[in-house]
């Protein structure tokens, strides 16, 4: 009798215990995404088999990184339900700073450092109109955007810039870890460190606390103003960061190099999976919408379908990310 209660008891115990989610249900999106994206690939495959070639897959790695890089910084200000603009811009203006820098003898190290300070700098502007003037976020970055795309043809007049230092590709395309570029590496780390702290660190999950709800997370006592900034002068340092490996990659630095990486950027989060209303969002979800969209470009290219139409597709692909979005939080 006491066996039989001891058994029932423990079945109880065991049903009452709490399960731990499995990778399927926590990352059910992001899985939805990847496959979709193996979709996508196999479709281009059939018509150009090349697209299936090793070859291709470390083209869209590559071309692939700074978008990464960037959406990963962007990803923190939307959670938090800010917008940052002015990314595109920071990006243009980290290269041209960073290879004005070599080209008047600066070395690759401080040279690098000034890029990033670019970075540093208009995120921290980003960050104090928005957190302690209280300016909308759409706004200030509009301006940011509108100013650091202005300076980005002032430093130079305009002229693209090479950059003479003979080792600087090794920031991109080195091996710190042989067999690994150096590329791949700083994605994994940027993401797998983003996303540790966005699900088990209690600073990370701030950033969730007060894109649900601001008024909330000060009620609980969350340094909601000092957590915001934070957001945005590390979206602007990713940006300058992605900047950087776009530099050392081509050995070139262009005033309009990412004019259109901001759009991208922001695609790539909400295919991934945010809410552009804050709240929701994982970097894995912000990578693989990088991935989709490189995807897409380099698929266009291989079927061979005017360039123009890559940016109707990609406003198509985030139409049906936000509809998605729409409809299951009915």
């Amino acid at each position: 009798m006491n066996t039989k209660v001891q058994h029932m008891t423990s079945k109880s115990d065991n049903a009452s215990a709490p399960r731990m989610p499995s990778i399927f249900s926590v990352y059910r999106s992001e899985l939805a995404i990847a496959a979709a994206c193996v979709v996508l690939l196999v479709g281009v495959g059939i018509f150009v088999p090349a697209a299936l070639s090793s070859g291709n897959f470390s083209n869209i790695l590559q071309a692939s990184a700074p978008l990464v890089i960037m959406s990963l910084g962007v990803l923190i200000v939307i959670i938090t339900g800010g917008i940052d603009l002015s990314v595109g811009s920071i990006f243009s203006l980290t290269g041209m700073v960073t290879a004005l820098a070599m080209a008047n003898g600066f070395d690759e190290v401080t040279s690098s450092l000034a890029g990033l300070a670019v970075g540093v700098i208009f995120g921290s502007i980003n960050g104090i109109l928005i957190t302690l003037v209280g300016l909308a976020p759409f706004v200030v970055t509009l301006i940011t955007y509108a100013v650091a795309a202005s300076l980005a043809f002032i430093v130079t007049n305009g002229r693209s810039l090479g950059v003479n230092s003979p080792d600087y590709w090794l920031l991109n395309s080195g091996e710190m870890i042989p067999g690994l570029p150096n590329f791949v590496l700083f994605c994994l780390i940027f993401t797998i460190v983003l996303e540790f702290v966005l699900r088990k660190v209690t600073a990370g999950r701030w950033f969730y606390s007060i894109g649900s709800s601001p008024v909330a997370a000060y009620l609980l006592g969350i340094p909601v103003k000092r957590t915001r900034f934070a957001a945005y002068v590390i979206s602007g340092t990713m940006a300058s960061f992605a900047g950087l490996l776009t530099v050392s990659y081509i050995l070139n630095a262009e005033a309009t190099a990412g004019a259109s990486l901001m759009l991208q950027a922001i695609a790539a989060v909400v295919i991934g999976g945010a809410s552009l209303s804050g709240g929701t969002g994982s970097a894995i979800g912000a990578v693989l919408g990088a991935l989709m969209i490189t995807i897409i470009q380099n698929g266009v290219n291989l079927i061979g379908i005017n360039s123009f139409w890559q940016g109707s597709v990609t406003g198509l692909a985030i139409l049906v990310a936000v509809l998605i979005d729409r409809f299951s939080h009915q």
